[in-house]
């Protein structure tokens, strides 16, 4: 086992690598970008906004910006009238005047020490900017998984067996249909109908926590965290149990119609005794085993909109926002971090496995 997990090491490095290879070649063709951005604000805005972005350096303000360089030709669209040495400052400034494989090599030395830099358009490290958002991710996809797999296993079980009856049918299409609503859209309805939109004024609709949290006993707290995140996580959880319930379902089934189910039921054992001493086990791996992709999956992916319609600000809403404002910092250390951590979770799902059922062994095949 120990040798099968070193070479699932092994093979995170070149996959990380073709991740960032790949993603920083598409950067380069895309248009527009941090030097783009800080020009067109030249000349939309007035040349006041330049002190903020460029962290106020004096030689690149007022009359560097705007002088008599409007003679060479520039690259950068927006950039009539700006003086050539101020572009070039603003390119160093941003590391551009540096040839693309230099740059990809030095991002590449850094994020192996973790050192993801600053932000280009805010003062404050990427670190920080990502530890300031996880507590609301963190929020919503672990309490979104484990109240989803909370409902679904034990009506997966239920709906296994009861197979074809009327119960079965009814909860079917309950599954269905909740699988088939949008997260967003159903987060929108919650919102009209219990948060003020036009009904009734029930649940908040912005943040984790209230204005006066810190004042709370710690009940009072608990209760306020909770009663915050009802809203969007009944929205997430509607449609993330369907799969896991229909997944628990026919796990239980296949298990069911075996040869040593049978067996155990000819012996006299009762039918609890057969579910949940002999089935269970045999029938979860699958499903428990997922549970940690599931985690990092609703970690990282899925909402982004339930962030904005809640006014929550996690890693999703700061992934999009920095992906639009070209903030390349942000863009790449999360692509990065979330590459990395799923790769390790791939490696812990299939741990996980063994440890449910010690007579798989990973070890024995090839990586």
């Amino acid at each position: 086992m120990l040798a099968y997990i070193l070479r699932r090491i092994a093979l995170m490095i070149p996959t990380i690598f073709g991740i960032m290879l790949i993603t920083f070649a598409i950067i380069q063709f895309a248009p527009g970008g941090p030097v783009e951005r800080v020009l067109a604000q030249l000349q939309g805005q007035q040349e006041g906004s330049l002190s903020r972005i460029t962290g106020g350096q004096g030689d690149l303000g007022g009359g560097a910006a705007r002088g008599g360089g409007g003679s060479e030709t520039s690259k950068y669209r927006g950039a009539q009238g700006l003086d050539p040495a101020f572009i070039k400052k603003l390119e160093a400034q941003f590391g551009f005047d540096k040839p693309a494989y230099e740059r990809f090599g030095k991002m590449l030395w850094d994020y192996l020490r973790f050192d993801f830099g600053r932000s280009y358009f805010r003062d404050v490290t990427v670190l920080e900017l990502i530890k300031e958002k996880l507590p609301v991710s963190i929020s919503l996809g672990l309490w979104m998984t484990l109240i989803s797999y909370a409902i679904s296993i034990p009506l997966g079980i239920r709906k296994a067996v009861a197979d074809g009856s009327r119960f079965d049918v009814w909860t079917s299409a309950v599954v269905i249909v909740g699988y088939a609503i949008p997260s967003f859209l159903f987060g929108i309805l919650l919102v009209i109908l219990f948060a003020g939109g036009s009904f009734l004024q029930i649940f908040p609709l912005r943040g984790l926590t209230s204005e006066n949290f810190e004042t709370l006993s710690l009940w009072g707290k608990a209760v306020d965290y909770a009663w915050h995140l009802v809203l969007p996580l009944s929205a997430l959880v509607l449609g993330a149990f369907a799969t896991s319930t229909l997944l628990t379902k026919n796990s239980f089934l296949d298990e069911i119609r075996k040869q040593y189910v049978v067996t155990a039921r000819m012996k006299g054992l009762t039918e609890r005794r057969v579910l949940y001493g002999h089935v269970f086990r045999n029938a979860m791996l699958i499903v428990i085993a997922g549970f940690p992709g599931a985690f990092i999956t609703a970690f990282f992916t899925g909402s982004l909109l339930i962030e904005t319609i809640f006014s929550l600000d996690g890693l999703g809403l700061l992934s999009f926002n920095s992906i639009v404002g070209r903030d390349y910092p942000v863009v790449f250390a999360t692509l990065y971090i979330f590459s990395l951590l799923g790769l390790a979770v791939n490696l812990l799902s299939d741990l996980t496995y063994t440890w449910i059922d010690p007579r798989i062994d990973f070890s024995a095949r090839g990586a």
